[in-house]
């Protein structure tokens, strides 16, 4: 895996500009706060993304890929206001679950999500490398 950098740029913080990878590829579709019984532990913004970050790993692992192996991750969230009040939360279960490993990354507002009740959906794109 190759993190891609214009050497005059500023580097990021928390995410990658470009990641360029060569193997085996893993798509995960839009996970969500919810537990393996699509039942919602906390109304809470940051428990629930960190809710979606353990969803995140479990389905990479049915393929055998691990959090090191993700290239990207994006990100669909109900309340910009509430992720920015609840980053050090949200970081420190990003770290729990991913450790130091910073993909490319797009966090986008929308006005909602299928599941009512859920926060934050994120996709999760990996590459197990041969």
């Amino acid at each position: 895996m190759e993190f891609l950098q214009p050497e005059n740029w500023v580097k990021p913080k928390g995410y990658a500009n470009g990641v360029a990878a060569q193997g085996r590829m893993v798509f995960t579709g839009g996970l969500i706060g919810w537990d393996e019984n699509e039942q919602f532990p906390s109304g809470d913004f940051a428990e629930q993304v960190h809710q979606t970050f353990k969803n995140i790993v479990a389905v990479l692992a049915e393929a055998g890929a691990k959090p090191s192996d993700i290239t990207r991750l994006t990100w669909y969230i109900t309340d910009k206001k509430a992720y920015l009040a609840s980053l050090k939360d949200i970081g420190a279960a990003y770290r729990e679950c991913f450790g130091r490993h910073f993909p490319a990354m797009a966090v986008v507002q929308v006005v909602a999500l299928m599941e009512d009740e859920a926060m934050v959906e994120i996709e999760a794109t990996a590459v197990i490398e041969e």
